[in-house]
């Protein structure tokens, strides 16, 4: 690993105006995680780097997700917006620092990686000024057309600037450069703006370089991974580029999935041995599935944790702070938030755990309900090891089930129950003969004389 010090600068400042939404373009998500998150995280990091992020005025938001994401970023605002070059030199006080390396990555490329990053500054260890990544366009109309020249790069040519031989080419430019930082402020402040629009081009930095008598070079990446988002289109098909390559990786690493294509993975999914998934299961960010775990067809899990040989679903919901022991089943239209649920435990259907513990092989019967909430603050059910609670119960929180504990059906229970306990809380049951038959021949007598 190279020694060499590097500053990153992220340019997130775009508007997204063809996105037609309110929220910036780089809060945009891909795999439950936002654009801007996962550059950042490809972005290097650890000793000797430093990163910077460019936003646009009044986008507090996104520079609050780059500090949620990277807390070691340094702000930058591009006031105005005149152009890439313009953008990075928002940055100039980061970059007047000093370091060997300058990167510069934009935030709405979710699918960069770190190895490419790594790649692109290996030629400034070998004395190049300038590394661009390109890539082989199918369609190259209207990208930057990169010219070679004696395996050195020339010029990047824009398509309406490009010559009919230029057009022909199908190296395009990705946008993403490294620089020798020790050259870089010197070549980003010659940049001009002598053009239609007036802005002051990143691209222009190639033409500086040569004249400067150094070296600039390409390096080559797929075009799935430069794909910058513009569109909700362009969102979708990153959504299953990123998806594809989650799935392959799964798959790879052992888990059995029926039909991959209709899973969805966060990128930082985890799944132990032997773990078979069923059809239509989405996974959001934050999720561990242990070892000979079942999740079954339809459920939806979020920031949980499941454990060894579970079984979870079909149609369950696991939500954010939910953890599941080995062994514990969870059956369909089950939902559980804020939740732990020790080993063995059995909530098998049509019930709503919420902001509660669950003790080690507790039975909770169907259409049971923690009443957690009362329109004001969250409260806590704790039910121990081995309790019963019969269907159809409701548990008004605060509340404690002591171990070994029966709750009978239908019950309400808003006082603790002591261990070993039945607690059954109900209308005693009423029956009136021949009722029905004279309530049905009342109303048929009324309608006959209505009629």
């Amino acid at each position: 690993m190279t020694s060499r010090t590097i500053l990153t600068i992220v340019l997130a400042a775009g508007e997204g105006t063809r996105m037609r939404a309110t929220l910036p373009k780089v809060l945009h998500a891909v795999a439950g995680r936002s654009l801007l998150a996962h550059v950042l995280g490809a972005a290097p990091q650890g000793a000797g780097t430093s990163l910077a992020v460019v936003v646009g005025p009044n986008h507090q938001a996104v520079a609050d997700e780059a500090l949620r994401v990277r807390s070691d970023a340094a702000i930058f605002t591009q006031s105005e917006r005149l152009g890439t070059a313009h953008a990075v030199l928002a940055a100039k006080a980061a970059i007047a620092q000093g370091f060997d390396d300058l990167l510069i990555a934009f935030g709405d490329t979710p699918l960069i990686s770190p190895e490419t990053f790594e790649r692109l500054r290996a030629p400034l260890r070998a004395g190049a000024a300038l590394a661009v990544l390109g890539f082989r366009a199918a369609d190259p109309t209207g990208y930057g057309r990169l010219v070679v020249d004696n395996n050195r790069l020339a010029a990047i040519r824009e398509q309406a600037d490009a010559s009919d031989d230029e057009r022909k080419i199908t190296l395009c430019n990705a946008g993403v450069m490294a620089f020798d930082g020790r050259l870089a402020l010197q070549v980003l402040e010659r940049i001009g703006n002598a053009n239609r629009k007036g802005e002051y081009y990143l691209t222009d930095a190639v033409t500086i370089v040569r004249e400067l008598g150094r070296d600039a070079v390409v390096i080559e990446t797929g075009e799935d991974e430069v794909r910058g988002i513009n569109t909700k289109a362009q969102l979708a098909e990153a959504e299953q580029v990123m998806q594809s390559r989650l799935r392959q990786a799964a798959l790879d690493a052992g888990v059995t999935m029926i039909a991959p294509e209709t899973v969805f993975l966060a990128p930082d999914t985890a799944f132990g041995k032997d773990v078979t998934v069923e059809p239509y299961v989405v996974f959001g960010p934050g999720v561990s599935v242990g070892d000979g775990a079942v999740i079954h067809a339809f459920s939806h899990i979020v920031q949980a944790t499941i454990g060894k040989n579970t079984s979870v679903g079909p149609y369950a919901r696991l939500r954010p702070g939910t953890s599941l022991g080995d062994g514990a089943r969870i059956g369909n239209f089950v939902e559980t938030k804020a939740a732990i649920l020790e080993a063995g435990v059995k909530v098998n259907h049509l019930t709503y755990v919420g902001d509660a513990h669950v003790g080690a092989n507790a039975n909770i019967g169907a259409g049971t309900i923690t009443c957690n909430y009362d329109g004001f603050n969250k409260h806590k059910t704790q039910i121990g090891e081995g309790a019963f609670i019969g269907s159809n119960s409701s548990l008004v929180a605060p509340v404690k089930i002591g171990k070994g504990a029966y709750i009978g059906s239908g019950s309400v229970i808003t006082k603790d129950v002591a261990e070993d306990a039945l607690a059954l809380e109900r209308s005693q049951q009423a029956t009136n003969e021949g009722w029905a038959k004279r309530y049905r021949d009342m109303k048929a007598a009324a309608k006959g004389k209505s009629g």
